[in-house]
């Protein structure tokens, strides 16, 4: 018996879903990372993304007036997002970011349409939510790619301007993660349209969680196509296929609405009994049915890799300025919260990986920009960025505690920390991202053989075994350098390469390469000993899909920190820089040490770890000193730090501005307030109940003048102002009877 046929008793064949899946994306950055040897000059070579002067001026305008007009608290509290925020939606074509201009479209970068999308998220998940549902997944996507000339030209113009809202459907009951199990079947018949008999498909479906639904004017749909009479001449299981079906067609459901969290965007379900749309529905028309899959898997990018990461970003940049602010303008026993080392180490913790969200936002956005479709890259994205969104949050609710549990216009962090499971859950949720996408897609598209060497081993073609025989060779060849190039790296770890002209940047080039020569040798061995188990090993699997995650990570925060940091602002962003790169690379070593700890087979365990030399914590590690020197940093007023919260508009009067004005007042009389401090300090003035009674105490004993006076107790408004929080009447009576907001809200004057 063959070595061939041994192994097609044990591997499983490629599948038809799966296979459509890896012939629909490329393999980017993450390809060489998995073999080894992380491409530097690829990562260099990647075009840096800017906003074009469309873009920035779009931004400048719709944008910050959209920003203006939103109350967070008032549409919580609703029932439905306003209708006058619709309408201005449509009419500013926030719908229509990725539609062409030929069209009626912005036809904005992925760049552009991530920041977008994350500036409105700093200020309400639900407006962020409805605009970038139809920007992402969805008929617009669809169309532009699979489209016949006609569907495009009717609806792509009525997209854009907001004649059109649409919504698909995905999601049933009885298949969420496993969207290829989706029970939905359309029967092909024949039947009416328009006055004759034409062939078309009678449609049953269920679906839920469906985003834009209860206001959509046009359903995209996917569901199963059979053919039991043979009507169209060929098999009978014709697999999964998108329609586009009005709403006003006869039978659709559309209307129930879902409550996500009470977070105010419009999601609920659609429903249908044996409805008959023609084939003109079917996007792409008769040729693209049972093609629904593979157009789904291609377009899942903008979701995965725009979407959702921007969600991600924003969350953390609401999180690093608001409670970098309140660190420094709120104080207990005498000092600035900001100074206690607990608060230290979460707010650094912050600050470090908000300079990695935004570092992997740009990297993902510039390869899409490219006009590649990364879907391992873009799953890493949507996990991890979420993740570290939802990590991020929660240390900002710490560290403002009591500010941070009421809601009203000034609590900047409710919304995010509610809406943030949200984001966690969509486009595929985060423990099958994670668990079963990663690592499972990338062992495929990015092993160099795996893939030819599987359909080799299932091949009915004669000469089989000659052809598996050759990509064996090749596989042992790639296996064997893998091998040598970790254990070199391993037992002389200085003999790694690096390129970059930056000191600070080559022990973390270096480090890359040795964790990625690892993993490659990891990923072999397993493929080896686990074979076609390794599916079903999901925890390992996912932890050489989180090295491949980190890896990526740490490539992400190079590049930002060689191209986006301006030299004269290097010094200022070195401590984010140093924590951001520091974690993301502990955590993939972290992650292979629990690879190596939770191998099934003894024996190889041992010879990886001889092969590797792994077998302490070589990484750079993350000391007191530079959460202490972050800390301080993320204090400061700097223009990196502006930087890195750039997606964050204050508007008058609302809780961004109100903890920014009393920042600004707090860094703009720091030497003033220095002085009072060490005054009561040598007991030359006399404390007060209040600081207020303090600064009066202060001017009187000619300690400041009379100016000075007025910029400190101008400071003390605003600080007392920023750390008050909402108050309503007893009832909390925030709706009358019609569901308008009634203004019971009390701030601070």
């Amino acid at each position: 018996m063959s070595l061939r046929t041994q192994l097609k008793k044990v591997l499983p064949s490629i599948s038809v879903t799966e296979q459509e899946a890896l012939d629909a994306g490329d393999v980017w950055l993450e390809g060489s990372i998995y073999q080894g040897k992380p491409d530097f000059d690829a990562l260099r070579a990647v075009p840096e993304a800017k906003l074009s002067a469309d873009e920035q001026a779009f931004l400048d305008g719709p944008v910050k007036e959209l920003m203006a007009m939103i109350d967070d608290s008032v549409i919580q509290n609703s029932k439905h997002l306003p209708e006058h925020i619709l309408e201005f939606l449509k009419k500013e074509r926030f719908f229509s970011l990725i539609i062409p201009k030929s069209f009626g479209g912005l036809e904005f970068s992925p760049y552009a349409n991530s920041t977008i999308v994350g500036t409105i998220a700093t200020k309400s998940s639900a407006v962020a939510v409805t605009v970038m549902v139809p920007n992402s997944l969805g008929p617009g996507e669809l169309l532009l790619h699979y489209g016949t000339e006609e569907q495009q030209a009717h609806y792509l113009p009525r997209l854009a301007n907001g004649r059109e809202i649409p919504c698909f459907a995905l999601t049933s009951p009885e298949a969420g993660s496993d969207a290829g199990g989706i029970p939905d079947i359309g029967i092909v018949k024949k039947g009416q349209y328009n006055g004759e008999e034409v062939i078309g498909l009678e449609v049953t479906w269920d679906k839920r969680y469906i985003t834009l639904a209860p206001i959509a004017t046009v359903l995209g749909l996917a569901f199963k196509v059979e053919d039991p009479d043979a009507l169209l001449g060929g098999k009978e299981h014709l697999g999964i296929t998108c329609a586009l079906i009005p709403k006003s067609h006869p039978g659709v459901e559309l209307g129930n609405r879902h409550d996500p969290m009470g977070i105010r965007f419009y999601n609920g379900t659609t429903r249908g009994n044996k409805v008959f749309i023609p084939m003109d529905f079917i996007i792409g028309g008769q040729k693209n049915i049972g093609r629904g899959w593979q157009m789904l898997v291609s377009c899942l990018g903008a979701g995965r890799g725009i979407s959702l990461p921007a969600l991600g970003v924003s969350t953390a940049q609401v999180a690093l300025k608001s409670a970098s602010e309140y660190a420094a303008v709120r104080e207990q026993f005498g000092l600035s919260i900001g100074q206690f080392e607990g608060i230290q180490e979460k707010l650094a913790d912050i600050a470090g990986k908000t300079y990695l969200q935004e570092a992997m936002r740009v990297l993902t956005t510039e390869g899409l920009g490219m006009g590649l479709k990364p879907s391992v890259v873009t799953a890493i994205a949507k996990y991890h960025m979420t993740e570290i969104g939802r990590d991020v949050l929660d240390s900002a609710m710490d560290i403002q505690a009591g500010k941070a549990i009421q809601n009203g216009p000034q609590n900047t962090l409710a919304s995010g920390y509610v809406a943030q499971p949200i984001a966690i859950t969509v486009e595929g949720a985060n423990i099958l991202t994670r668990n079963l996408m990663i690592f499972g897609q990338g062992v495929m598209r990015c092993h160099p053989y795996l893939q030819s060497m599987v359909e080799s081993i299932h091949s009915q073609e004669k000469d089989a075994d000659k052809t598996f025989n050759k990509i064996l060779r090749k596989t042992v060849g790639y296996s064997v350098a893998n091998s040598l190039r970790a254990f070199r790296l391993g037992l002389l770890p200085f003999t790694a390469g690096s390129k970059s002209q930056l000191p600070e940047v080559q022990a973390y080039e270096k480090a890359a390469h040795q964790l990625s020569a690892k993993l490659a040798v990891y990923a072999d061995f397993s493929l080896l000993v686990l074979g076609g188990k390794l599916k079903q090993a999901e925890m390992l699997s996912a932890r050489l899909g989180d090295v491949m995650s980190y890896l990526y990570a740490a490539m992400a925060s190079i590049k930002y920190y060689e191209q986006k940091v301006a030299v004269a602002d290097r010094q200022a962003a070195a401590p984010y820089f140093h924590y951001a790169t520091r974690w993301a690379l502990q955590n993939a070593e972290n992650a292979l040490h629990k690879f190596l700890d939770n191998f099934p087979a003894s024996g190889t365990r041992k010879f990886m770890r001889v092969i590797t030399m792994h077998y302490t914590h070589r990484m750079p590690a993350i000391s007191d000193d530079l959460v202490r020197e972050l800390a301080k940093a993320a204090q400061l007023d700097t223009a990196f730090k502006a930087q890195l919260t750039h997606l964050i508009k204050p508007t008058a009067g609302d809780g961004h501005d109100i903890n920014e004005q009393a920042y600004k007042a707090k860094m703009a009389c720091l030497d003033l307030l220095s002085k009072v401090k060490k005054a009561l300090r040598s007991k030359q003035i006399k404390a007060g109940v209040r600081f207020s009674e303090t600064l009066d105490n202060a001017l009187a004993a000619n300690l400041i003048s009379s100016q000075e006076y007025a910029q400190l107790i101008d400071y003390n408004k605003k600080r007392e102002k920023a750390i008050r929080v909402d108050e309503f009447d007893f009832d909390m009576n925030l709706l009358d009877d019609n569901a308008q907001p009634v203004e019971k809200v009390q701030q601070a004057s």
